[in-house]
């Protein structure tokens, strides 16, 4: 009838208002939420105080404790730094760029062959077996805790040799023939009871020397670029000392050789020392010119400022002429 028909068509459009009123809210909603966004970012970011988000050298010492720092592992090498990427590089010829329009054809597999074995791969000439067994970074070799018994041979080109904690017994003059650029040995708790004479004596530019914690009874010759040596906690003698041992060694600077068994102070020793640590050993008496020149009163040697005698039987107060160049007095007894 005429009177369904309109009552149809007026519920078909209450229906379709309802539809266009609920496709225009939706927006609408959508606006409202972006503009509240930001106020809220801006909101967490009112109780921070950025006036001292910096880091300075004045609050550094209240987050990091710097009071064991010598006993941090030291990786003082300046190998360059590896920054590792997620694409491959671009290809400089641009024909070398696949063709994604065509497809890939399945490739067809080969019969075996009854030829022989396969044979591996020759490792290249740069591929030595320190860098199998451990970490090459630049000219940096990292060997800590590989379970060596032995040094590895080494790529011509290595500055610092890292090899800690390993059961290294021996150091033959031959681990280390030609490397002109070794700056830095390290081979800090190791089994080393033996080095041969010549095994550091002719590396041109080694400056830092790292033995602590092994078992050697002598001490080899040593380069005269060595800055800093290092032999705390071993077995060594004075009579594991050569005669005058660190009388030419004009850049020696860091002479550390506590906890071993010397009988006295190793004499002369060069104007550049600036620290030497003697401390726990048998050392019971020095000579008046052990660190200064008795002949000339006017000597200062400003540069040795760092002296450790404690943990010795000596009574430092028996020598008050050993003392009179220094610009500080020895560690240790004085009674």
């Amino acid at each position: 009838t005429p009177a369904g028909r309109r009552m149809r068509t007026l519920a078909w459009l209450g229906i379709a208002s309802l539809c266009l009123g609920a496709a225009w809210a939706v927006p609408a909603k959508e606006e409202r939420r972006k503009a509240e966004k930001p106020k809220a970012h801006l909101a967490l970011y009112e109780n921070l105080d950025l006036d001292n988000y910096d880091l300075t050298l004045d609050n550094y010492g209240e987050i990091l404790d710097l009071s064991n720092y010598e006993e941090l592992y030291d990786y003082g090498d300046l190998a360059p730094k590896i920054e590792v990427g997620t694409l491959a590089p671009r290809p400089k010829d641009p024909m070398a760029l696949p063709d994604l329009g065509a497809t890939a054809e399945t490739p067809k597999l080969q019969p075996p062959t009854t030829a022989g074995p396969v044979r591996p791969v020759p490792v290249p000439p740069q591929g030595l077996p320190s860098c199998l067994l451990c970490l090459c970074i630049g000219t940096s070799v990292y060997c800590d805790d590989a379970d060596l018994e032995h040094i590895p041979p080494l790529p011509p080109e290595t500055t610092y040799l890292y090899a800690r904690f390993n059961r290294i017994g021996t150091i033959r003059a031959s681990d280390f023939t030609g490397l002109k650029k070794l700056k830095r040995i390290d081979l800090t708790s190791n089994f080393i009871s033996w080095a041969d004479v010549d095994a550091f004596r002719l590396l041109p530019s080694l400056q830092e020397l790292i033995l602590p914690q092994n078992r050697l009874t002598a001490l080899p010759e040593l380069p005269r670029s060595i800055v800093r040596l290092d032999a705390r906690l071993n077995r060594i003698p004075s009579t594991g000392l050569r005669p005058e041992a660190f009388r030419d060694l004009k850049q020696l600077q860091f002479l550390h050789l506590s906890d071993n068994q010397l009988d006295y102070i190793p004499v002369p020793l060069p104007e550049s020392l600036r620290s030497l640590h003697l401390q726990n050993n048998n050392i019971q008496t020095m000579h008046e010119d052990t660190f200064c020149d008795n002949q000339d009163r006017s000597q200062i040697r400003r540069a040795l400022e760092d002296i450790r005698l404690d943990g010795n039987p000596i009574n430092l107060s028996l020598f008050p002429n050993a003392y009179f160049c220094l610009p500080r007095l020895p560690t240790g007894r004085f009674f």
